[in-house]
């Protein structure tokens, strides 16, 4: 879970209330979902807050909370934005693999030591959670007086731009009108600049050998043909997502900013961008926007457009468990930074407005969150249910557990393994090629059925939902060569796989599988467990030949439950053990739970 270091003084300033004392204001944040964690070396409290409102990454977003829960401030707020004067140009050269870009000017703001460490920390809170690691988005802020804005045909490379530079542009570069910078890609041995932390010119490739920050995040671009880069007039000042350049360095001086970000998501870092843009207004800032010139089109930002989502009084009330009238809903909403129309006909509801730098509201049921919070949860009165029930073991569960209990009774070691996995485990490494036809039926073999992908997965390791549970134990197997023999593991666990026959487009099962590991392993010994555990459940099992690609033919079976196909058994291909550097003969079993009821 997040944690922020929020300095009190801060707090008390930027919310007005200077008569709170620490503890009412650790209360207040309580209140909001905020825990206190502790202190900081330096005296800054800690608190610890669900990853759902990154609003509150900066202690200016704790203090626009807490000026709602006090009722100072009521409604959605937009800050007001001046005509965009300056133009972020996307080049046909930008990597492919990071297309996206937004930005916004910051005129006017008042930064001290304080608020420059805020803003600091509110950009690498970002980068850790929305951005995640700078991967889906970075955040470049510069000071707008460095940069030299022009039409791209007439930049000058090699004009001065080391450090030498830079209280000489701070003194003498008042800006112009119609000012242009460019997004575009350079290659890893290209244009030199001198990033933060540094005295030396480098190339982007020397960046990532030489400089710290660069080692860190060099595995980001590493496939990368060519680098994103960012120019002025003046030459290259941001190599996102790694490190700005020096000339553009942000001090306590620093007056007019330049919020630039890139990423593979452009609703992501638009998103970051209000949550940078709405931290600097409380700052005394004024946000102008720029115009980003794409290949397919021409975006102003910042995005500050206002989104509604329609949820029924009917539902404010189960939910929340307490009768409220019209009135009082919308005033819970605005006391939420919302605001809130009725809709009076068959059933009553609010049309609700949410704030550009709101990224949590995906859900009406988001909105009933924020209206109990501003109602107080501890002010709500508990009570009993209108129904009596009692609680128990779903008749699923208990089919489950006795099934886990009767496979370590019969020598197996019972595992929990993951339900994500990728292409290469569930599939190449099994000598299986799915069937993007198939489903469960006879026609395709056990584990080849379609993936059910994820869309943006945050690991090349889990990419897609395993659609069968002999990889995850051959895997296990693999990484437990160095243990001693025999290894009997079972696992009764989920798969699942496309099937749009289904509601949802996804067909989800439960399976009992089983590996024995051993020099003298043969399709009996497998067998044998099998026939043991289908006899304690009471069915009847069959096992006629089949053929299997992750299976010996001729060593291979169906698995029969009372008159019905429901898995495979047999001995694995030499194939299949060479992959997973096993030296000794597996025999293995997989098939569908339901089975056994």
């Amino acid at each position: 879970m997040p944690v922020v270091d929020v300095d009190t003084d801060e707090l008390r300033q930027l919310t007005g209330h200077e008569e709170k004392s620490d503890d009412e204001l650790k209360d207040d944040l309580f209140a909001l979902g905020l825990e206190y964690e502790g202190e900081t070396e330096d005296g800054l409290l800690q608190f610890e807050f669900g990853p759902d409102r990154l609003d509150r990454l900066s202690v200016e977003g704790v203090a626009r909370s807490l000026r709602y829960q006090y009722g100072d401030d009521r409604g959605v707020y937009v800050p007001q934005t001046n005509s965009p004067d300056w133009t972020i140009d996307v080049d046909e050269s930008v990597p492919e693999q990071r297309p996206y870009v937004t930005g916004a000017i910051v005129r006017g703001v008042n930064l001290d030591e304080d608020a420059l460490d805020s803003l600091i920390q509110l950009q690498e809170k970002l980068h850790a959670t929305m951005g995640r690691k700078r991967v889906k988005g970075a955040i470049g802020i510069h000071d707008l007086v460095m940069l030299k804005g022009t039409d791209l045909g007439e930049r000058e490379v090699g004009t001065e731009s080391g450090p030498e530079a830079v209280n000489e542009r701070r003194e003498s570069s008042p800006q112009t009108s119609g000012n242009s910078i460019s997004y575009r890609g350079v290659d890893p041995d290209g244009e030199r600049f001198v990033p933060l932390d540094s005295d030396a010119e480098l190339t982007p490739a020397e960046v990532l050998e030489q400089h710290p920050t660069g080692e860190k995040y060099a595995d980001i671009v590493a496939d990368y043909d060519r680098y994103p880069a960012i120019y002025d007039e003046l030459g290259l000042f941001s190599f996102p997502p790694v490190i700005n350049g020096r000339r553009t360095e942000v001090d306590e001086d620093s007056t007019d900013l330049f919020v630039e970000l890139t990423g593979t998501d452009q609703w992501t870092i638009d998103k970051m961008c209000n949550i940078i843009c709405y931290a600097l207004s409380a700052r005394g800032g004024t946000i102008e926007q720029v115009e980003v010139e794409t290949p397919d089109g021409t975006l102003v930002r910042p995005d500050f457009e206002v989104e509604t989502k329609t949820v029924g009084h009917d539902r404010i009330e189960t939910l929340l468990g307490t009768e409220l009238d019209f009135e009082e809903v919308v005033d819970l909403f605005e006391r939420s930074g919302l605001d809130a129309t009725t809709n009076l006909g068959d059933e009553m509801s609010y049309d609700v407005e949410i704030p550009p730098y709101r990224v949590d509201v995906l859900h009406p049921v988001d909105l009933v969150d924020d209206a109990g919070r501003a109602y107080g949860f501890n002010t709500l009165e508990p009570r009993y249910p209108d129904v009596g029930t009692v609680g128990g073991r779903h008749e699923h569960s208990d089919l489950e557990r006795a099934v886990r209990e009767r496979l370590v009774g019969l020598g197996f070691e019972d595992m929990l393994n993951f339900h994500m996995t990728d292409e290469a485990t569930n599939y190449d490494r099994m000598n299986v090629e799915y069937d993007a036809d198939g489903g469960d039926d006879g026609d395709t073999a056990l584990g080849a059925t379609p993936p059910v992908r994820i869309v943006e997965p945050y690991s090349e390791d889990y990419t897609m939902l395993r659609t069968w549970a002999l990889p995850s134990l051959v895997t296990v197997l693999e990484n437990n060569t160095h243990r001693a023999y025999p290894q009997d593991l079972s696992e009764v666990g989920f798969v699942a796989h496309e099937d749009d026959s289904e509601n949802t487009g996804v067909a989800e099962s439960h399976r009992v599988a089983g590996v024995l590991a051993r020099y003298d392993a043969t399709y009996e010994d497998a067998k044998a467990k099998l026939q043991a555990l289908c006899r304690d459940f009471g069915v009847d099992l069959e096992t006629p030949a089949a053929e299997h690609p992750s299976f010996i033919d001729g060593r291979t079976a169906a698995v029969v439950v009372d008159g019905e196909r429901v898995g495979v058994i047999g001995e694995l291909h030499p194939e299949v053990l060479v992959e997973h550097d096993l030296e000794l003969p597996v025999v293995a079993f997989e098939f569908e739970l339901s089975a056994l009821e």
